[in-house]
């Protein structure tokens, strides 16, 4: 089984890195696309645009290494096939449960290298890209992380350690400016409200900083309420609040702890968290559904057939994964559950049908 398990392996991997070149590059090309327009403002020039694209690629090939350990599962077991090479294995002795557990062992190392590259490589890739790309086009956002972020508004810089909703900011630090290098005053509060023009900063300490050509005065002062106008609006801060998808799965269990302990809705978070935790149950279903199909078409099916066919199950199951991921944000159901019933409902079906094949 070790020589079985090397050749199947040497064939999957390059299946599957082959599919990955293919499809990663698909998805980046028109990645590229959306960034034709914006080539020629500001800084922003053609290699620039090509690094930013080269930066996304982790998470792209993250996003979609289960469609891609499937596709070359089946291409792998179809190359196999059409050279009579699953057969010779029957002939042997190798059952097809055997060769479905080969497939499987390979699949999830292959999985596991793909899952370290996306919770650890592919975050840090995602933030320095679009942080890259923002300093390109000149915009003013400097600095957009998961806890917060700096941003430059006439003579105020402002720090604000975490955006609730748009609307709530939590630790939060005013910086006004006299001139470029001489500072008028420091404000810090806890927690501020945002109405879209003015940042309403509560029980805030605010130090006043007065100087001469020999001394500098800081006289401190605790303040109920502390208003302050600025230029930018909910929209630029909507476009610095990441997606669910583009959080590692640590940083979406941090952001769900939070929201909860504030009593705010995390059910966006949570369907990726679950999601998330189910993505090496779902791929295990889908490549022992996907198997006897391959197995049951050695014959008549073409190469051709094995790929619409791998296409239509991954594309079916994403479907249907993402319309109960909606249903349960509509309709306030069980998140875990609604993420775990139909890769659970998939895997059923697909050992059933994979016990089948092998008794015939």
């Amino acid at each position: 089984m070790k020589i079985l398990d090397r050749y199947i392996a040497k064939t999957l991997f390059k299946y599957s890195l082959s599919v990955m070149v293919i499809l990663v590059g698909i998805f980046a090309f028109f990645k590229f696309l959306e960034e034709v327009d914006d080539i020629g403002r500001a800084g922003y020039t053609l290699i620039d645009a090509l690094v930013y694209i080269g930066l996304t690629l982790p998470s792209i090939a993250y996003l979609l290494f289960s469609l891609i350990i499937l596709l070359g599962v089946i291409l792998s077991l179809g190359y196999l096939a059409s050279n009579s090479e699953l057969v010779i294995m029957q002939s042997m002795g190798i059952s097809v449960i055997d060769i479905t557990k080969s497939s499987l062992k390979i699949s999830l190392v292959f999985a596991l290298i793909m899952i370290i590259i996306g919770e650890f490589s592919a975050p840090v890739a995602l933030d320095y890209a679009k942080k890259y790309r923002a300093e390109a086009l000149g915009q003013k956002v400097v600095l957009v992380n998961q806890e917060g972020f700096w941003i430059k508004d006439k003579q105020n810089i402002i720090h604000i350690g975490r955006n609730v909703d748009g609307s709530q900011f939590k630790d939060i630090t005013l910086i006004k400016l006299k001139s470029a290098r001489e500072l008028h005053s420091i404000s810090h509060s806890q927690k501020a409200d945002f109405d879209g023009r003015t940042i309403s900063m509560h029980q805030s300490k605010q130090y006043l900083i007065n100087q001469d050509d020999k001394f500098t005065n800081i006289d401190k002062q605790t303040l109920p309420q502390l208003f302050s106008k600025v230029a930018f609006d909910r929209q630029l801060l909507q476009s610095l609040k990441k997606e669910p998808k583009e959080l590692s799965t640590w940083q979406l269990f941090k952001q769900i702890s939070y929201l909860s302990d504030n009593r705010l809705s995390s059910a966006g978070y949570e369907v990726e968290f679950y999601t998330r935790l189910m993505k090496p149950v779902t791929l295990i279903a889908m490549i022992i559904l996907s198997i006897p199909f391959v197995f049951g078409s050695l014959r008549d099916a073409s190469l051709g057939k094995k790929i619409f066919l791998g296409l239509m199950l991954s594309l079916f199951f994403e479907l249907f994964s993402r319309i109960g991921g909606v249903l349960s944000l509509r309709l306030d159901y069980n998140h875990f559950l609604i993420a775990s019933i139909p890769t659970l409902v998939v895997l059923v079906f697909a050992l059933i049908l994979l016990k089948r094949k092998s008794v015939q």
